[in-house]
């Protein structure tokens, strides 16, 4: 079978799993068999006691647990889950066993273990994971309260109500009236339940190491049976032929309801068995959870329990969270469990008969109430799907199982069709003319608002129409068509730019794509990479750069022609860039720009030439961008690797001048300045590997660029005025980070992701220095 897990172990190759495969040896054998009894003294009361919320025969829980711990464990794909009776199917079971009696109940179970046999056989086990968290965890809760509503009654001394509505209304009652034996022994269960792991330890003894539903039910029993009170206690068969409960077929007119009920038990208990293997997996370091086996694994045992008269049975979580955190290491620990239970139950039957019913009632209100996790809902409060989450809770208290699950599916849905088809609109008026930036995804939900926003546009404008769209849909089109048409039927212009892809334009013209699109090609790849694999075809460089412009006209030029045209008009960029002529540091590429963003100044080895030995270019640049476009700042951005750096390292330029490369000796000797602020004259870089030497040689630069900067008049100037702002940058080419001059340190810090920076992320100060310039004048960073 295909390994389906969730992610490999953890942990590097060649190392031994903590949790063994088949091949156990006897530390993990010793491991398994103290978690396995751990797990059996929990598994009793709990098995019991959603035999009781269920309304089931007592001994069905047994039978879940027993065949859950066995089958399940042999079959299943989770190393450590424990499966049995689930407190998320007691509301389904409760009513299955009011409409069709129990009998036909077991014959739901076993129906709906060969359909999970089925769902597992054909691989689908994944498609289960396909609902909400909010809802799984929604509906839990929603079962929590229904079971803690319930058995509030047995523990007080009186009888469940048929709904949870009913239960509330007849608490007030029920707490003035009852107060029975019953009523103690239900508040020592809670008691304990509540304070045992609460108390300190004693040494090495931890009150933890031992379950505390099996000192509630065990210390309540002792109390109840010593004390001769008069309670209802557990009444198990006599025999195993008393035992055998099990499937029977309905009558001939309840098929089509047998049908639901199937799909019903089949669909919760796969989901919450799924959802619980992949939580649990968490705990653990071992194999993860192979989910189709796991999915066969749960379809197997719920057709032997129903078989035998069991209960439904599903992996749970609290079972399963016992088991990793007694030390188990493989399913052996699991299978164990299941053993123990039938050897006790077979063996000590007379002890489990002296468990008060209030007590495992007692125990099932302390669990419904825990099903009701605040920490799932911070975090789902946290995912914006609380709503989800309550209205599921609330509808399943209020309604039925079914029909909360229901409401809070819709609500799910409807929560990720909104996200889905999400919808910015955003206006602004600028040189004359509206600007309108439309991004997400334009459907007929969010023709309201843009045709609001449009219509707010006076008669007679002249607009600018951006369209960041991944899909739009006929709805769409029609709205800013006839919006168009009658915006300049009245004497305005309207000019639409579509960025991402042609849908206006398509849709005029011709068929729209039926789908959403994603942007065309990989732009920023090199063309070597964009080959086909297997072209083995010699690179016809001139051949390559009119495919690179012929794929430009076909997808960008027209997107591109409305801004273009605006730009056509004039320049206003926010920096002069002055760079590595490097072809692998691509600057509109590492600082996110567009065209009209950067002027930029590219040379080798990003030398700035002193003011008085100007080669002309350099300065004629630094003049431009400083007196006549106003550039409020200046970046100065270094790299790895560069190749200028490491001929300055290797002292080319002092070695005998030769023809060929005169022009880059000469000019190479502008870099001497980084090398003595680097140190190499007192042999700072000897001794270090190459690439470090490289890595400060070219931070060194920077800064040494920018003091030479301070040596223009105009610039010196500007920045004294506050006008203009200096900066350094560094891009490592192996790690592709950009790091940027720190002022207070003189060190390069790697620019934060933003999901890495806390909250709006704040632009830099014009007044905030960055770092001392050669002339002793401080730069600043970019505004």
């Amino acid at each position: 079978m295909r390994n389906d897990a969730q992610g490999a172990p953890p942990g590097r190759k060649g190392e031994s799993s903590p949790l063994p495969g088949p091949h156990t040896d006897r530390k993990g054998i010793g491991a398994d068999v103290g978690a396995s009894l751990v797990v059996f003294l929990v598994a009793v009361p709990l098995s019991l006691g959603i035999a009781v919320a269920s309304g089931a025969p007592l001994v069905a829980g047994i039978i879940a647990a027993v065949v859950g711990g066995i089958v399940a464990g042999l079959v299943g794909g989770s190393v450590v889950q424990v499966s049995g009776p689930a407190a998320g199917l007691t509301i389904i079971v409760a009513d299955l066993i009011m409409t069709y009696g129990w009998r036909v109940t077991c014959l739901i179970t076993l129906l709906a273990g060969l359909v999970q046999l089925a769902l597992g056989a054909f691989r689908i086990a994944r498609a289960a994971l396909a609902v909400s968290p909010a809802v799984v965890h929604g509906m839990l809760a929603g079962v929590g309260v229904t079971i803690a509503l319930a058995q509030l009654h047995v523990v007080l001394g009186g009888e469940p109500q048929s709904s949870a509505l009913a239960n509330i209304a007849d608490l007030p009652d029920q707490i003035a009236h009852n107060h029975t034996a019953a009523v103690a022994v239900g508040v020592i269960t809670i008691a304990i339940m509540f304070g045992w792991n609460r108390l300190p330890g004693i040494g090495r003894f931890r009150p933890g190491m031992i379950p505390a539903a099996l000192v509630a039910v065990g210390t309540a029993t002792a109390i109840a049976t010593l004390g001769r009170w008069e309670v209802e206690t557990v009444v198990l068969p006599a025999s195993l032929a008393d035992a055998w409960n099990g499937p029977m077929l309905p009558e001939s007119g309840q098929w089509h309801g047998i049908a639901l009920a199937v799909a019903a038990v089949a669909m919760v208990a796969s989901v919450e068995s799924l959802l619980a293997a992949i939580a649990v997996d968490r705990l653990h370091s071992g194999r993860r959870v192979q989910l189709n086996r796991e999915l066969c694994g749960q379809g197997a045992a719920n057709t032997v329990s129903g078989a035998l008269g069991g209960l439904p049975i599903a992996g749970v979580i609290v079972r399963s969270t016992a088991n990793v955190r007694a030390g188990a290491r493989s399913p052996l620990s699991t299978i164990l469990h299941g053993v123990w239970i039938l050897l006790f139950v077979a063996f000590f039957a007379h002890v489990v008969e002296l468990i008060p019913m209030a007590a495992l009632a007692a125990l099932l209100v302390f669990i419904g109430v825990q099903m009701v996790s605040l920490a799932h809902l911070r975090d789902l409060n946290r995912h914006h799907e609380a709503g989800v989450y309550l209205a599921t809770l609330f509808g399943v208290v209020l309604l039925g199982l079914l029909e909360g699950v229901f409401i809070g599916f819709a609500l799910a849905m409807i929560v990720s069709l909104r996200r889905l088809t999400r919808l910015t609109v955003v206006t602004e008026e600028r040189d004359g003319r509206v600007h309108v930036s439309v991004d997400g995804s334009l459907t007929f939900l969010g023709v309201p608002r843009l045709a609001h926003v449009l219509r707010t546009i006076p008669s007679g404008a002249r607009v600018d129409l951006d369209l960041h769209v991944d899909f739009m849909d006929h709805a769409a089109f029609e709205a800013i068509h006839a919006w168009r048409v009658d915006h300049e039927r009245t004497g305005g212009s309207v000019d639409i730019d579509e960025v991402h892809e042609q849908w206006y334009a398509r849709s005029s013209e011709r068929s729209a794509p039926a789908a959403k699109t994603v942007p065309k090609g990989r732009w920023w790849a090199p063309w070597e990479m964009r080959k086909k694999a297997g072209d083995r075809r010699e690179v016809n460089p001139v051949g390559l750069l009119t495919a690179g412009a012929r794929e430009y006209h076909s997808g960008t030029a027209d997107r591109m022609r409305s801004l273009m045209s605006r730009l056509a008009n004039g320049q206003h960029p926010t920096s002069l860039f002055i760079t590595c002529a490097d072809s692998r540091v691509v600057p509109n590429l590492i600082t996110a720009s567009g065209p009209g963003d950067l002027f930029t100044l590219r040379n080798v080895g990003n030398l700035v030439p002193p003011h008085h030995d100007s080669d002309g270019s350099a300065g004629a640049a630094i003049e431009y961008a400083v007196n006549v476009l106003r550039v409020p700042s200046i970046v100065i951005c270094g790299h790895s690797h560069c190749g200028a750096l490491q001929a300055l390292l290797d002292k080319a330029h002092e070695e005998p001048e030769a023809v060929e490369t005169a022009h880059l000796r000469r000019w190479l000797l502008r870099g001497e300045g980084s090398l003595h602020r680097a140190g190499v004259d007192q042999g700072v870089l000897d001794g270090l590997p190459k690439s470090e030497a490289l890595r400060r040689l070219s931070q060194a630069n920077v800064i040494e660029q920018l003091g030479n900067l301070m040596g223009y008049p105009t610039v010196r100037e500007r920045v004294a005025s506050g006008e203009l702002a200096l900066s350094g940058m560094y891009y490592d080419l192996e790690t592709a980070r950009v790091h940027l001059l720190d002022a207070e340190t003189g060190e390069f810090t790697p620019v934060q992701n933003v999901q890495d920076v806390p909250g709006p992320v704040p632009s830099p100060r014009p007044d905030q220095p960055v770092a001392e310039s050669s002339s002793g004048a401080s730069s600043r960073p970019s505004s």
